[in-house]
């Protein structure tokens, strides 16, 4: 990530979540973490797992920048049993429902009611998955990271924050716990967004960007209620007029070796 001022800042303070962690269905390890400009990092664990790097610049600087480089091993098919939390059964700031979301609950409401008995225990999630992709157009620059899942699903427009924050509240409504995963997919692009429900004492993922089950292309950075709690780098600083542009770019690849 690349972030330039249009005018030199002084007094930056930042937050990054920006480094996927060990976790129940990756080991990640060789993590090189590189800062523009360099400072030396102070480090903890959030209350979600996700690992927080923070930091202060006094001096002044037209820009800032960090590069993640690392290796993950994912097994989607072991995932580890994690303890239940009751807070994914709520929904957050970005997901309560309104008019357009209670329209489109009712809908699932009557998919599941369909499906009758003897179905895997992960259908309705497929359902509601299913739902929200061929509800929305995926139309980049239609919404803002403040942009609330009603909002959003009010256009039928989005990205990947907007699809998974969509399904969030859905799924919340309908009474099955779910939790928003911030990360990376297989291929070259930006980061990406998804879904996981808690089932059998494990989160499963599931993309309604794509509308597919998460598979070992997906690389987990961070988890929670919505996305204010997986924001990768945010900061304050001090600065006259400052505009600001940002590039971000993401890599995953699977090694040969």
């Amino acid at each position: 990530m690349k972030l330039t001022f249009g005018a030199p800042v002084t007094e930056h303070r930042f937050q990054l979540r920006c480094v996927p962690v060990t976790g129940p269905r990756q080991q990640v390890i060789d993590i090189a973490v590189q800062i523009e400009p360099r400072v030396e990092l102070e480090s903890t664990i959030d209350s979600f797992g996700s690992l927080v790097m923070t930091e202060y610049m006094p001096q002044a600087h037209t820009e800032f920048g960090y590069l993640v480089t690392g290796i993950a091993f994912v097994d989607n098919a072991n995932i580890k049993e994690e303890p239940f939390k009751p807070l994914y059964r709520f929904q957050s700031e970005l997901t309560k429902p309104g008019t357009a979301i209670g329209e489109l609950v009712e809908q699932c409401r009557a998919r599941l009611d369909a499906l009758g008995e003897g179905v895997d225990e992960l259908e309705p999630a497929r359902q509601i998955m299913d739902a929200v992709y061929g509800a929305f157009e995926y139309t980049p620059g239609s919404t803002t990271v403040q942009t609330t899942a009603e909002e959003a699903f009010e256009q039928r427009k989005g990205v990947c924050q907007d699809y998974a924050h969509v399904m969030l509240s859905a799924c919340r409504e309908l009474g099955i716990p779910a939790r928003y995963i911030a990360g990376l997919l297989g291929g070259e692009g930006a980061t990406h967004a998804w879904v996981e429900v808690y089932h059998d004492r494990r989160w499963i993922g599931l993309d309604p960007t794509h509308d597919r089950m998460v598979d070992d292309n997906y690389i987990t950075i961070a988890h929670g209620r919505g996305y204010r709690d997986c924001m990768l780098d945010i900061g304050v600083f001090s600065g006259n007029s400052v505009s600001q542009t940002q590039w971000v770019n993401a890599s995953v690849h699977e090694s040969l070796s």
